[in-house]
């Protein structure tokens, strides 16, 4: 692969952990915040981070209100997407929820032609069939009765793949501070209202204000890493290795939550890793020499 795919690779390897950090959080939080009080906290620390870094390295300058409808539509879309993968992880085991997410990257490459004439190649649409065939084998969805959590995070993968393109159509003209500052900032105004529209807005006590940091934190690093991985490569290229999340995210749920590791989550997790790195691998090569290879 390119040294610019692989640099794009390995942002994409830190959102990758930072989202695997926000699930643990986000499930030690939930019982004393809804999902909008989660998404409230954690956009008010993205603001006082993205702002605190702007100041401090002079990209103040950079944000501005170009694209701002765009901005909105990108950033609603992410909320909406947010707020329901945040009330699945509640009620649904984690590599669960992690797999059905990854349907995400299957929307990215059938609407990334749409939304950002991108080119998608017909061996790209194969290896990301076979992703989430390794998907559907660890969260085998036809082995009984499907969690309401599983129908929430499905639609949250539709909503994220939209952010995701947008994000890249953004990237064109617009730098990651100011992609970062809109994020931030619309966010923490559509979490206010949607938190705070009866009135009550719970506050968290000291044992969880450093989990709720850490939320923000780790949503912010996703964003920052998401977002120049998707400056260096096209989206149909680089979210597949987005896929790396579900054995870790597997792993992580049996050692902290004791929930069931089946042997399928290997099984499928090496199905997804290989279709990942083929996809990166294909990314290098010109059309004619995919055609001339195969059988």
């Amino acid at each position: 692969m390119s040294s610019q795919t692989f640099v794009a690779a390995l942002w994409m390897l830190g959102s990758v952990a930072s989202f695997c950090l926000m699930a643990i959080a986000g499930r030690v939080v939930s019982p004393a915040l809804d999902t909008f009080e989660i998404m409230l906290y954690r956009s008010l620390t993205g603001v006082v981070v993205v702002l605190g870094l702007a100041v401090a390295t002079g990209r103040m300058g950079q944000v501005s209100l170009r694209h701002m409808p765009l901005q909105i539509v990108r950033n609603l879309a992410h909320f909406t997407g947010q707020n329901l993968w945040f009330l699945a992880i509640t009620i649904a085991p984690l590599a669960q929820v992690f797999a059905v997410e990854f349907t995400s990257p299957i929307w990215v490459l059938l609407l990334a032609p749409l939304v950002l004439g991108e080119r998608v190649r017909g061996a790209q649409i194969v290896v990301a069939v076979a992703g989430f065939a390794g998907v559907l084998i660890v969260a085998q969805p036809f082995s009984g009765t499907v969690s309401i959590g599983l129908l929430y995070v499905g639609i949250a993968a539709v909503f994220f793949a939209i952010a995701n393109l947008l994000t890249r159509r953004l990237t064109r003209t617009v730098t990651v501070t100011g992609i970062l500052f809109w994020l931030t900032s619309l966010q923490l105004l559509f979490g206010l209202v949607a938190a705070g529209w009866d009135g009550d807005i719970a506050v968290p006590d000291e044992s969880l204000v450093a989990w709720v940091v850490a939320i923000g934190l780790a949503g912010l690093c996703a964003h920052w890493c998401l977002t120049n991985a998707l400056r260096l490569a096209p989206a149909s290229t680089i979210m597949p290795v987005d896929f790396l999340r579900l054995p870790l995210i597997a792993l992580v749920g049996t050692w902290i939550y004791s929930e069931a590791l089946d042997p399928m989550v290997l099984i499928g997790g090496a199905v997804i890793f290989s279709a990942a790195w083929i996809n990166l691998r294909l990314a290098r090569r010109p059309k004619s020499q995919i055609v001339a290879r195969a059988p």
